[in-house]
């Protein structure tokens, strides 16, 4: 058996830094994880993080908008956003909450401000669906700051596990392999004094930090150092069995893996399916209305 001490650390592959751009109803925003991205990170098909003190920049919020093919997972760091759909659910997002969306066959929602003031802080992350699921019956849960289970492996570092399981502690969000094969591990790595943070990776797993406070440093083998600067994302290589990072008192990063689905990608907009004729599909869905009825 292998020890962290003796694992082999995955190597960084590259950096990319978020584009900055607006969505919705002119929400300012910045897109990490764009579509050339997609099949290099397989499930993941899109993060983006927004944040401004500025209600000018999140005020119109994103009114009614379609989905199908996929699910959305929006994590608020600070500030209040409210949620409704056409499927019945409704949900208040706030700091620290998760809002876990499986847009499945088709859903219809609006994600608004419920605040006219003050920093509005967070990220909406898009997570593939496999072939056989995309026409699966449309979900949601609300998951409150409280419920968000956190752990300290190291001494200076705590981990808040939104989902997959970190040093033996499950997330707010875990299913079994065989009902979720992209088996997802999202963690949200908070370094309260300068150290160090270690944990296995799946060597079949695609995985990424993304870093929204600091610097973080990717410990490589032979003692290497990586850096990932602050609003970039660090892809890394598919080789080694854990991730080795240092960093500063101060610095947050997301790190998020999961199981490729090696399937084909189809988008246009807010439908992710896997052909054309799908895709095709959606849209005349959404224009005669059958779409999230």
């Amino acid at each position: 058996m292998t020890t962290a001490a003796t694992r082999l650390n995955r190597r960084l592959e590259k950096t990319v830094l978020g584009r900055a751009t607006r969505d919705g109803d002119g929400v300012k925003l910045t897109r990490v994880l764009t579509s050339d991205l997609q099949q290099r990170l397989d499930p993941f098909l899109m993060l983006d993080q927004f944040g401004s003190d500025d209600p000018k920049d999140y005020g119109g919020g994103f009114p009614d908008h379609p989905h199908r093919g996929f699910e959305t997972v929006t994590y608020m760091i600070a500030g209040r956003m409210r949620h409704k759909d056409s499927a019945g659910h409704e949900g208040l997002l706030q700091n620290g909450g998760v809002q876990w969306m499986t847009a499945g066959r088709g859903v219809i929602h609006s994600e608004m401000p419920e605040q006219e003031a003050g920093v509005m802080e967070g990220f909406q992350l898009w997570l593939n669906l496999p072939a056989r699921d995309k026409m699966c019956a449309p979900g949601y849960r609300d998951i409150q700051s409280e419920d968000i289970p956190e752990v300290r492996p190291s001494p200076g570092v705590q981990v808040r596990v939104i989902s997959g399981v970190c040093h033996g502690t499950a997330g707010a969000v875990h299913r079994p392999a065989d009902a979720f094969p992209t088996d997802p591990l999202y963690l949200d790595i908070h370094f309260e004094q300068d150290a160090e943070f270690v944990h296995p990776l799946a060597a079949d797993f695609n995985a990424f930090v993304y870093t929204y406070r600091g610097q973080v440093k990717i410990v490589e083998n032979m003692g290497t150092l990586a850096t990932v600067d602050l609003h970039h994302m660090g892809v890394l290589r598919n080789e080694g069995e854990q991730v080795h990072m240092q960093a500063r008192a101060g610095t947050r990063v997301l790190l998020i893996a999961g199981r490729p689905l090696r399937q084909p990608i189809a988008q246009y907009g807010p439908f992710v399916m896997n052909t054309r004729a799908e895709l095709m599909q959606a849209v005349e869905d959404f224009n005669t209305g059958r779409l999230g009825t």
